[in-house]
């Protein structure tokens, strides 16, 4: 939520640690899929409210899209659940959020599993824009096993949850892993390795 200018720099440092990293590709290819729902916002915000703000918005976006692209590429969730650990989130609310990212996965291949039954059935949609547009003529077909597979692996979650304990009063935590000092040292070379490549290149 920082003004442009800050934001600016937020979007600089991100670029620059990008092309460090060898991930601007397919950072510039996540942002190219939703191009044109960025082109359409802002031009609505440019036109209604101003172009300081159109930029504002379509630069929050796009920097929360490719944030969210490169965490989800990168990182596990038992990881994701290990540091909020470490940060004192409390551990069902740990647990709740790791599970809830762990099923982005398990979604994406459910829809995929029913976009390929569907057309080993005959149900076949054109590429392009005409893809979207044959998809929204057949909401039921795409949605209906869509949320029954999703309400039925929800359902067997907290089945599976209730059944190790996750609601018992009398639950402990198995433990918190800490970084050693041999961690912190593989970090800080890690990071003078970036620093030093980066000035490099």
């Amino acid at each position: 939520m920082l003004p442009l200018p800050q934001l600016g720099v937020v979007a600089a440092c991100y670029a620059v640690l990008a092309v460090a990293a060898r991930i601007a590709r397919p950072v510039l290819l996540h942002v190219r899929r939703i191009g044109v729902l960025l082109v359409i916002l802002f031009a609505l915000d440019w036109a209604f409210i101003g172009l300081p703000f159109a930029v504002l918005i379509t630069l929050r976006l796009v920097l929360l899209a490719t944030a969210f692209t490169v965490f989800a590429a990168t990182t596990t969730a038992e990881e994701l659940q290990s540091a909020l650990e470490r940060m004192g989130v409390p551990a069902r609310l740990c647990f709740t959020l790791a599970t809830t990212y762990r099923s982005l996965g398990l979604l994406e291949t459910e829809w995929r599993g029913i976009l390929e039954a569907q057309q080993a059935r005959g149900i076949v949609t054109p590429p392009g824009w005409r893809a979207w547009r044959a998809n929204l003529a057949h909401p039921v077909a795409l949605l209906v096993p869509a949320v029954v597979l999703a309400t039925q692996r929800a359902w067997s979650m907290t089945e599976a949850a209730a059944a190790r304990g996750a609601e018992s009063p009398l639950r402990r935590p198995a433990g918190v892993s800490r970084l050693g000092w041999v961690d912190h040292v593989l970090l800080a070379a890690a990071t003078g390795m970036l620093i030093g490549l980066a000035a490099c290149r």
